[in-house]
């Protein structure tokens, strides 16, 4: 997927920009194998269990916990890093008609993996019955207002 580096990295110099914590499947040198796009601090590959076509995880290079835990360029970077990304799905998919945005923090918000990620879904009409209240699924009976 093309997006502007921001660093200038080459792709091959990206693992060694990745800070290394024992056990996380998000630090795990492999992973440069599945980098999609990069800008700055952050990177993106597809999600290895998609809600939908073209799910992507936003993750920045240094091991931190959660959203909240991010520095402001990394929080900068990621934004910049999703813009793009809505641009190139959209122009691959015209089927493509909405995005939710998401971040778990912590576990009870349903967090499994504590690295920082951002999930970034693409949405299309019809792939779900009623999709009114979008996050506000998380809680089913609270999702319909």
């Amino acid at each position: 997927m093309a997006c502007p580096r921001g660093t200038g990295s080459a792709p091959q110099e990206i693992s060694a920009q990745i800070m290394t914590t024992k056990d996380c499947p998000f630090c795990n040198p492999d992973i440069k194998s599945r980098i999609v796009a990069e800008h700055g601090s952050v990177f993106a590959v597809y999600d290895r269990f998609p809600v939908t076509e073209g799910h992507l995880l936003i993750l920045p290079k240094r091991h931190t916990a959660d959203w909240f835990s991010l520095t402001e360029e990394e929080r900068h970077d990621a934004e910049k890093l999703i813009l793009c990304l809505r641009e190139k799905l959209l122009a691959d998919d015209p089927t493509i008609s909405g995005f939710n945005i998401g971040v778990n923090c912590g576990a009870s918000a349903g967090q499994t993996i504590f690295h920082a990620h951002i999930h970034l879904i693409p949405r299309r009409d019809g792939d779900t019955d009623d999709p009114r209240g979008g996050v506000r699924g998380v809680i089913p009976h609270k999702q319909k207002y």
